[in-house]
């Protein structure tokens, strides 16, 4: 499974008994793997900045929304890999190494995030980092859809039947008369079924027709394309009959400059693609990475917040992540949780709600609220 549970308990003898308590129950029945998870001694301490701190934290989470943001960006990684969308993942990495591998050995960055700063100081900085990182990803993946959809566009019209697609790829010069002041060349969609019939009438539609100046262009499954050229004179009349005889005269003028154009606007596009797709790929996988490892850095800054007011001065806590090895095995495991650590609230202990709900460790006057502290983390969110 690749969900987590970020708890903590007091550091005192008690706990520590109670923590190693709960290890030796996990393990043996097989309910979770559990690691130590270290979070820095922050030094600018006190009930009331913590306080603050707790609500800045949930209010940079609220309008920031650094998870969706991390998704959104795991899913921009998806669709600019396109056909090898199954290769993704090979992408999604934190500091090089996998997700879990980077939970698992979580260690706090001292040389972004400094301990000795303030608290309020090293959430302005995620804060500031990782709306940079909102904005670049909304302005790069803007500029790269907007050429992919130009591009589809124009590869859609070359898509389709001979009813409905562009017939520029398919014609060249030599297959109109062109600049003349009485003929002119049609192009009609006959199905297969009345080849011969076409071959043996299409003269005789009209009057001023060519004779054996029709020629199969291209085929699709249904049908063929086919050329004749008459005079202008007859044209509605030609078209008029072919009809009756279950012909279709595909309305199609023979413009050099136009077919030029849209070639030249395909190459560019496919070009322009091409330029941008290994640029934009490399972007995100590092900005992933930084998002990610911002967001692992929140939850242990929250765990941290929390525990202090939780359990108090001095700092004296334990954080410890839970991997639950089977989702069926979750409400047994809270069930172990609820009963190891009964002692540090008798009555929240009896309120246990569902596991799979990311609930913030304190929330007084509400039925969520766990004996200890709690954060949940979902990688496969990212899947």
């Amino acid at each position: 499974m690749s969900e987590f549970w970020l708890i903590s308990a007091p550091g005192d003898k008690e706990n520590v008994q109670a923590l190693e308590r709960m290890n030796t129950v996990t393990s043996k029945s097989n309910l979770s793997y559990n690691t130590k998870f270290a979070i820095p001694d922050f030094k600018d301490l006190g009930f009331l900045v913590g306080l603050l701190m707790r609500g800045k934290l949930d209010t940079f989470l609220f309008f920031f929304s650094l998870q969706s943001l991390i998704r959104r960006m795991a899913q921009s990684v998806v669709e600019v890999m396109e056909d090898s969308k199954g290769k993704a993942q090979e992408h999604l990495l934190a500091n090089g190494v996998d997700l879990t591998s980077f939970v698992t050995h979580f260690e706090w960055d001292m040389a972004k995030y400094p301990a000795k700063q303030p608290l309020v100081s090293v959430v302005d900085t995620i804060a500031k980092q990782l709306a940079q990182i909102e904005m670049d990803l909304k302005s790069r993946t803007a500029a790269y859809n907007t050429l992919k959809t130009n591009l589809e566009n124009l590869e859609k019209k070359s898509m389709g039947n001979l009813f409905t697609r562009t017939l520029s790829d398919i014609v060249s010069k030599e297959d109109f008369v062109l600049d003349s002041e009485y003929l002119i060349t049609l192009l009609v969609i006959v199905p297969k079924s009345n080849y011969s019939q076409w071959q043996k009438t299409y003269e005789s539609l009209s009057d001023m027709v060519v004779p054996r100046s029709t020629k199969l262009i291209t085929e699709d499954k249904e049908g063929g394309l086919f050329t004749v050229t008459l005079f202008r004179k007859v044209i509605e009349d030609f078209k008029t009959k072919a009809k009756e005889n279950k012909f279709t005269v595909r309305e199609f003028y023979y413009d050099e400059k136009e077919i030029k154009r849209e070639r030249e606007e395909m190459a560019r596009l496919l070009s322009d693609k091409k330029q941008q797709y290994g640029p934009l790929l490399r972007w995100l996988k590092v900005n992933f990475s930084e998002a990610f490892i911002a967001w692992i850095h929140v939850k242990a800054l929250r765990v941290f917040v929390e525990s202090v007011l939780r359990y108090g001065l001095p700092v004296n806590f334990q954080a410890v992540l839970l991997q639950p090895l089977k989702k069926s095995s979750t409400k047994r495991l809270r069930e172990v949780l609820n009963s190891v650590f009964r002692h540090l609230d008798e009555v929240a202990a009896t309120s246990i709600l569902d596991a799979s709900v990311e609930i913030p460790g304190l929330q007084l006057n509400n039925q969520d609220y766990f004996p200890y502290v709690y954060f949940h983390i979902d990688l496969s969110l990212l899947d």
